[in-house]
């Protein structure tokens, strides 16, 4: 029987269930537990937050993954602001990752972002992955990453051909991504409803606690 693979809306009803998913996905990956699903948890209230881009992905009727998109912008060096979004957390559950499903996941999100008349999508991460959905090394389209202006993980991918042609900026990540450390309290009672998983130092993580 072929695998029946469903990429929807997220609906209320779904956010315990993503918020989990996002929690196993992260957990101990880049630092000792993780503030992924937190920062999900938070961006649903967040003006910045995009509705009609937050998507999930079910596999046999089973929740496997969750992207979301945010508002963001350029801060152009001659004064412009333009408008462009940023993506994540992308989520795909521990015992389904590696199987091309994230790279599935973010690809079809990106043609609706394109759809929706998104012209850039900013990103950290790793060009080996990315890299195969099209995005590029911002600094080659003379865009700066704010926190590390020559940083070449920080990645682009025209939506709109020539969209950012003639602009020069920096560019800097959405404050809903800084809620953990603005709400460190809130965020511990938050993790504290979840089941208790144990916090492991592991090498290759990026950050401690």
């Amino acid at each position: 029987m072929k695998d029946k693979i469903i990429i929807r809306n997220e609906e209320e009803k779904d956010y315990r269930v993503t918020e989990n998913l996002t929690r196993e996905a992260f957990w101990n990956v880049y630092r000792p537990g993780c503030k992924e699903h937190y920062v999900l948890h938070c961006f649903r209230k967040d003006k910045a937050f995009v509705p009609e881009l937050d998507f999930v992905m079910e596999l046999n009727g089973e929740m496997i993954g969750q992207v979301i998109y945010v508002r963001s912008e350029i801060e152009a060096d001659d004064g412009r602001k333009i408008p462009v979004m940023t993506f994540g957390p992308i989520s795909i559950a521990p015992e389904f990752k590696r199987k091309g499903y994230g790279k599935m996941l973010l690809d079809y999100s990106m043609e609706k972002a394109k759809e929706s008349g998104v012209g850039a999508l900013f990103i950290t991460g790793n060009i080996d992955f990315y890299g195969k959905s099209g995005f590029v090394p911002a600094l080659t389209k003379k865009i700066r990453y704010f926190d590390d202006p020559t940083a070449e993980y920080f990645l682009v991918k025209e939506l709109i051909d020539g969209f950012l042609n003639g602009i020069e900026g920096s560019y800097k990540d959405p404050e809903g991504y800084f809620v953990c450390e603005k709400n460190p309290e809130d965020f511990e009672k938050f993790e504290a409803s979840f089941p208790h998983k144990e916090k492991l130092k592991l090498e290759g993580q990026l950050f401690g606690e």
